[in-house]
């Protein structure tokens, strides 16, 4: 019984051990700038500033005036009007024609500088949320890291708590061999060794829980593998703590939190938007051009004209009683179709406008518009003192919490050192046969406990100071 259990617990410790050795090691440090560059949300948000970039790029391009050219090409079959002449003829013929507009608004209330504006600060705005996220994610690497640290740390524990408990079994074995102790203490040792061995498999499987969790926040292949590196974090600094008081941190992180920044660049933003709306209700002032050109086909250029004889016209005229017929002169010449090019020239013509639009009746839209456009504002306002009010209280809670954890980790260490020397004294005095097995296992099961929690309020202690420092700006590191 006593080799399999010692096997049972070298094979595991092997395993975890030996997977562990093949691993990459990660610091905290890597792990952020990895998270910074390959987690979805902060992919997601480069693509909600790069959104912001083109649409402050084409409010900037709305300023330059407006192009635009058009080309037709068609045959006409039948009666229709010359395009040459305009008379009615019965001549198929090919057309074809060319323009050109341009548009340009002179005056409009400073719209388009008030939606440029707008733009730039809701740019500003979208910077800003990234920075803010960028932070929020080095804080979860860091929560995800220590909660490796810790469970590794746990681990540990529950390792030296199986080895002890073999320990107690063999010399339990040894004493019921010799006569010194019932049979029942070796079984309630061997029920003890099983019970940390469970504890040991537990830990092992938050261990590796608190891994894929952070391969998940770190975008990583569930495949690939992960192991932190394990810095001392032994000597914990409270200096932070000690040196402000929590309007003090909070006065620093209004000042600097990218989160409170992006919301009164968007304040700004909705009061531009205002603006530019309200220019929709007064007139607009714009000029235009036009240009255009046309050909057809049954416009003909005549050459080589010479009068070859006459003929009547098959009328008369009138002349002191007598009736003369009247003649035309007939012709020989050459003709073809009027070149493109020279048509076009020919037919060229210019535009110019220039217009005033006056607002008169729209069914409120515009005014709709506005109104919108000052809720949003509002509603901006409100976001902005519902987030300072959720700082303020965030950070009082996290000054609370982190001098709670701080006496409790104090609590937590001497218990841990009280309990170290206790289960020292009572294994002496098992040997002694002063004690029986289940008082042992007592004492040792309250110094699991207790080293379990020492090593939690440790990592407690220090994820609450780390908080602390996210609020004063520091980045974050071990």
């Amino acid at each position: 019984m006593q080799k399999t259990w010692l096997l049972l617990g070298f094979l595991c410790l092997t395993a975890f051990y030996s997977s562990a050795q093949t691993a990459e090691v990660w610091t905290l440090n890597r792990s952020v700038e990895y998270a910074l560059e390959h987690n979805i949300d902060i992919r997601k948000n480069v693509l909600n500033e790069r959104l912001a970039k083109l649409q402050l790029h084409q409010s900037q391009l709305s300023q330059i005036p407006s192009a635009a050219l058009s080309g037709s090409y068609g045959k006409n079959l039948g009666r229709s009007i010359d395009p040459t002449s305009n008379q009615f003829i019965n001549t198929n013929y090919d057309f074809a024609g060319l323009s050109g507009s341009s548009d340009v608004l002179l005056f409009g209330w400073f719209q388009k500088r008030n939606t440029i504006q707008a733009n730039k600060y809701t740019l500003a705005a979208a910077q800003a949320d990234y920075e803010q996220l960028q932070d929020d994610i080095s804080l979860n690497v860091a929560t995800a890291f220590l909660r490796i640290l810790l469970a590794k740390e746990n681990i540990a524990i529950a390792e030296n708590q199986i080895n002890f408990s073999v320990l107690q079994m063999e010399q339990t074995t040894a004493f019921v061999n010799v006569g010194r102790s019932p049979e029942l203490e070796l079984a309630q040792m061997e029920s003890q060794v099983a019970t940390d061995s469970a504890n040991y498999y537990s830990a092992l499987n938050n261990y590796q829980q608190a891994v894929l969790e952070m391969k998940a926040l770190l975008n990583l292949d569930i495949s690939d593998p992960y192991e932190p590196n394990s810095p001392d974090i032994n000597n914990i600094s409270t200096e932070e703590l000690l040196k402000y008081q929590p309007d003090d941190i909070y006065e620093i992180a209004k000042n600097n939190f990218s989160g409170i920044k992006s919301l009164d660049l968007k304040i700004k933003a909705s009061e531009k938007n205002v603006a530019a709306r309200k220019g929709s209700l007064y007139p607009q002032l714009g000029m235009g051009y036009q240009v255009g050109t046309n050909y057809s086909s049954s416009l003909k250029d005549y050459s080589d004209i010479q009068i070859t004889g006459s003929e009547p016209t098959g009328q008369y005229v009138n002349i002191t009683g007598q009736n003369y017929p009247v003649y035309q002169p007939t012709f020989d010449f050459h003709s073809k179709t009027t070149p493109f090019f020279k048509q076009a020239d020919n037919n060229l013509r210019h535009t110019f406008v220039l217009s005033l639009n006056i607002p008169l009746f729209n069914g409120w839209t515009a005014r709709t518009s506005v109104k919108q456009a000052q809720i949003e504002l509002e509603n901006t306002q409100l976001d902005q003192e519902r987030a300072n009010n959720k700082l303020k209280q965030d950070i009082y809670t996290a000054y609370n919490e982190a001098r709670t954890a701080l006496q409790k980790y104090y609590a937590a260490q001497k218990a841990a050192s009280a309990a170290s020397r206790a289960l020292n004294f009572a294994q002496k005095r098992y040997e002694l046969g002063l004690m029986n097995a289940v008082e042992l296992l007592t004492t040792q099961n309250n110094n699991f406990k207790a080293q379990s929690e020492a090593a939690s309020g440790k990592y407690d202690l220090f994820f609450k100071l780390k908080v602390i420092d996210y609020y004063l700006g520091k980045k974050l590191s071990l």
